[in-house]
């Protein structure tokens, strides 16, 4: 969801070319399913796949579905209006990759300013070229058109909230089972769900980090930081500054273990912070980073306050049956930057693509380990060593305030601002000078050495419980 600013030695780990997916040889149930009804239409024959939550994870899934004319797809939003909490940052890539018209960008973001423990500025955009930004966009915007898109190709749109499924102990091994989807369906002007019930052969969890589907699949739990966020009304002469500037914000005072931000929106600017190891101190260092802004935000007006999970790390299980989990809901958000919108649309496409393959014209369904030989491997080996490299850096550069203060000088480097801006526009780095990365070692041990020695210590907090969960 934000910037990747901290991606300084991803290299090549960010390269996202997936490999080819790998079709199985599993179990048809077509013909079966017509035999054993005699009132079964052509209709009918049609595999059904749920797609739950409207999300870019959500959407990207159902308009791949809803390409393949032999399966009925049908895509669940609570709110067809929502406007989730983001920071709402997308990279330069995603715009192409998934045709997104520039219309949904509200603002093109070309110039950063990173602010350290004691508010050394530093300025980094001087290596984009004029054609390279940041996308900046807001949520409702955005994922209307992704739905809208969807559905434009033949998914279903149910406004519901899924409340409950009902999972067959044989969904493993029996391609005759199906899965019972309990919901509230929202239908125009009335605000009381009405109580609905449907049956389908395969569902894609794409309903975030509270998801309904990988409590249903047993997913199991993660850790989570909690990001809070206000929407700032702020005069035009100030926004003027935010045009196509960014801010970051790092110190204990805003945060123990990852940044605050102002990020500028349509006509306004959105500032917030996140943490996981004192989350019960978030409206403490919401104030602090608001403090930190000073005059920039002065007089501004608060419209909208939002507050939401995190994933720190992926789900135990990602795979259960006929039922995947994609973006939030799998936990595809990367540390030290807490990016997911581009994780999320990559996500739902890439394991759509895999198992609309695997059902071969909509003639079979997909097994469990054909799933996660093929999506799950797929995305592993595309994505795995950026989000175990973000962790490092997180570990390294977030700690303490010593190392925030080398964190903000290394920024200085134009060849880290060259490898930074490459990994987060692209998600790849090309052409990495192998001296410059050995030069680039030994600046990060110089850097740690002076922010340990001019930085002030951080400030102690008590949260036993908090921070054992942090594992």
């Amino acid at each position: 969801m934000k910037l990747v600013i901290s991606s300084i030695l991803v290299g090549s780990a960010a390269s996202f070319s997936p490999s080819s997916f790998i079709n199985g040889g599993g179990v048809s149930h077509r013909q079966q399913r017509a035999v054993s009804s005699s009132s079964t239409t052509s209709l009918d024959m049609k595999y059904k796949v749920a797609v739950v939550g409207g999300g870019p994870s959500g959407a990207c899934a159902a308009e791949i579905f809803a390409k393949e004319k032999n399966v009925d797809t049908v895509l669940f939003e609570r709110k067809m209006d929502n406007a989730k909490p983001c920071g709402g940052a997308i990279p330069l890539c995603m715009i192409g990759e998934f045709d997104i018209p520039e219309t949904t960008v509200d603002r093109k973001v070309r110039r950063m300013k990173l602010i350290s423990p004691s508010n050394v500025e530093v300025d980094i955009g001087d290596t984009l070229q004029p054609n390279e930004y940041i996308g900046m966009c807001r949520r409702e915007v955005m994922d209307k058109f992704l739905r809208d898109r969807a559905i434009s190709y033949g998914a279903e749109p149910i406004q519901g909230l899924v409340t409950k499924i009902d999972v067959p102990e044989d969904h493993k091994t029996n391609p005759e089972s199906r899965y019972t989807i309990h919901y509230q369906e929202y239908l125009e002007g009335n605000s009381a769900g009405v109580p609905k019930e449907m049956n389908v052969d395969l569902i894609i969890g794409a309903d975030g980090a509270n998801s309904r589907v990988a409590k249903a699949m047993d997913a199991g739990e993660y850790n989570f930081a909690i990001a809070f966020q206000e929407r700032i009304k702020i005069s035009e002469e100030k926004m003027a500054f935010y045009e196509e500037m960014a801010e970051m914000y790092v110190g204990d005072d805003v945060s123990p273990d990852f940044y605050g931000w102002v990020f500028p929106k349509y006509d306004h600017v959105g500032v917030g912070t996140g943490t996981v190891v004192n989350r019960p101190a978030i409206k403490q260092y919401q104030k602090a980073i608001r403090d930190r802004a000073g005059d920039k935000i002065a007089g501004g007006k608060i419209i909208k306050v939002e507050a939401h999970p995190i994933p720190e790390h992926y789900r135990p299980r990602r795979v259960q049956g006929r039922m995947a989990l994609v973006g939030d809901a799998a936990g595809y958000v990367t540390k030290c930057s807490g990016e997911g919108i581009y994780f999320a649309a990559k996500s739902g496409r890439m394991a759509a693509e895999a198992i609309v393959k695997l059902m071969d014209g909509g003639k079979r369904l997909p097994t469990q380990a054909e799933i996660e030989r093929t999506y799950i491997a797929d995305y592993d080996r595309a994505y795995g060593p950026t989000y175990t490299v973000l962790d490092i850096l997180q570990k390294v550069f977030y700690s303490n305030n010593g190392a925030r203060e080398a964190f903000v000088e290394l920024c200085n480097s134009k060849y880290v601002q060259q490898v930074t801006f490459d990994s987060y526009l692209y998600k790849k780095v090309q052409g990495n000078n192998p001296l410059d990365d050995i030069k680039l070692l030994g600046e990060t041990i110089g850097c740690l050495i002076k922010g340990y020695a001019i930085a002030k210590p951080d400030a102690e907090f008590s949260n036993p419980v908090e921070s054992l969960k942090r594992l």
